[in-house]
């Protein structure tokens, strides 16, 4: 049995990466359950907990958790908001284990689960993906996730059955290899599933949120599968393509036709509805086609500028271990 007090004198076996953001509703159920359920696996553990930025008493209940489990506890702090991939990045340039879990703080992925992804490692997998049982979300949430995941697998051929389940679990050397690109938005189960050569995925349970409400909303989905598309996939770019071809031969094919109307039956007013409700449809065309080119733009744009894609006021972890 692995001592708690010498469990950071080493490197640890397993680090838990944890982004926490406005979460201090169920924070201290996370913690009651977490680190037993760790305890019980009987490796070497740490715990890194991102606080995104909350303005609730979560950083403050960080501090206090910290305090109380100084041995497997790291906490850092942003100064600001910056996400929860942000989050889970900042967590894995700090971890130190040789096999890394994500799992998100509202409790929905029971911590128990854990035992179960580093299992699957155990058989020589490199990258344990989730699929959540008998959901708890709305009906309207599994049915939109249901549809982005179809969407981005056509787009993007990454196989994730669940994508929006954070509870993963990763290799050092995948952990290594996502620190080491350095766009500025990304998905990180996707990003790990590219650098990956033996994936998996297995069943997990599913709870309802201990507390407070989800912090994605129908807005930051559609981005976020904005950013699955085009940071994975140049496929819109060129299906865009192929129907500004057809769409330009069959209106040449379309004025030749009126041209010899034209010639035949002589001037006509009768057809100007039906050539602004055409003309409408390809400026609609046309400025789907902006958009999308821009998202792929605006990427470019934020990589460019070489900006910091966060900022840590501080980081809490038992100073002895800090270099071990």
């Amino acid at each position: 049995m692995i001592s708690p007090a010498n469990n950071m004198t080493i490197k640890p076996e397993v680090s838990v990466v944890i982004p926490v953001y406005n979460e201090e509703l169920g924070l201290a159920q996370l913690f009651s359950r977490l680190y037993p359920a760790l305890d019980k696996l009987n490796v070497s553990y740490e715990i890194i907990f991102i606080n995104d930025g909350s303005s609730d008493r979560s950083a403050a209940m960080l501090r206090e958790q910290f305090q109380a489990r100084p041995d497997v506890t790291r906490v850092v702090l942003f100064k600001g908001n910056y996400g929860q991939h942000m989050a889970i990045m900042a967590g894995f340039e700090h971890c130190r284990g040789q096999r890394i879990v994500t799992l998100d703080a509202d409790l929905q992925n029971p911590p128990e689960e854990i035992g179960a992804l580093l299992a699957e490692m155990d058989k020589g997998h490199d990258y344990v993906g989730s699929i959540r049982k008998q959901r708890q979300d709305s009906l309207f949430r599994r049915y939109a996730s249901k549809a982005m995941n179809r969407t981005r697998e056509r787009i993007t051929n990454i196989k994730m059955t669940d994508q929006g389940c954070m509870l993963r679990a990763y290799s050092r050397d995948i952990v290594l290899a996502i620190n080491q690109t350095k766009d500025t938005s990304t998905f990180i189960p996707a990003l790990a599933y590219s650098f990956s050569r033996r994936p998996v995925e297995i069943e997990v349970a599913h709870e309802e949120r201990f507390a407070g409400e989800s912090k994605y909303s129908l807005q930051q989905l559609i981005k976020l599968n904005f950013d699955l598309m085009t940071g994975f996939s140049t496929l819109p770019l060129r299906v865009f393509s192929l129907i500004g071809i057809v769409i330009s031969v069959l209106s040449i094919c379309f004025v030749i036709f009126l041209a010899i109307r034209r010639l035949v039956l002589g001037p006509e007013a009768e057809g100007l509805f039906t050539l602004f409700g055409i003309a409408f449809f390809l400026i609609g065309v046309t400025l789907f086609g902006i958009g999308l080119l821009g998202e792929y733009v605006g990427r470019i744009y934020d990589q460019v500028r070489l900006r910091p894609r966060y900022m840590i006021d501080a980081v809490l972890e038992n100073v002895a271990n800090k270099d071990t």
